[in-house]
């Protein structure tokens, strides 16, 4: 499996990040341009990774514009969940959104969210109609 991390994320680097750069885990990119069906792709470099999960940090703040299209909002233009999960979109999970915006609601929602995602992973596709 392929991590990267964006290189405009804002995150410090900590011994854990420090750790899985030398480690070879983290891979530290340019933001991509484009999330594809199979994973994230950079329009001027032709290049793309595959990726199962993609998971955005925002430090707390409402940024999600980038999943317009998806046309998660509701005519409020706020998203609804249930837990994590965007009603309207299982493999969309929002942590530190909403009901999980603090820090301990975020950790908590978190390791929910993980176990849906597990869920989600593991799940034989639907069949066709």
């Amino acid at each position: 499996m392929h991590s990267c991390q964006s290189s405009v994320s804002g995150l410090p680097l900590n011994d854990a990040i420090r750790r899985g750069i030398e480690d070879g885990v983290l891979d530290r990119q340019p933001m991509f341009d484009r999330i594809t069906p199979d994973g994230v792709e950079w329009s001027g470099e032709g290049r793309r990774v595959d990726a199962d999960v993609i998971l955005w940090a925002t430090g707390f703040r409402p940024a999600i514009d980038h999943l317009a299209p998806l046309k998660l909002r509701e005519a409020g233009g706020g998203i609804r969940v249930e837990g994590t999960r965007a009603i309207a979109d299982p493999r969309i999970h929002l942590v530190g959104y909403g009901p999980s915006a603090s820090t301990i609601g975020a950790n908590r929602a978190g390791r929910a969210a993980v176990r849906d995602i597990r869920r989600l992973l593991t799940e034989e596709p639907l069949a066709a109609a």
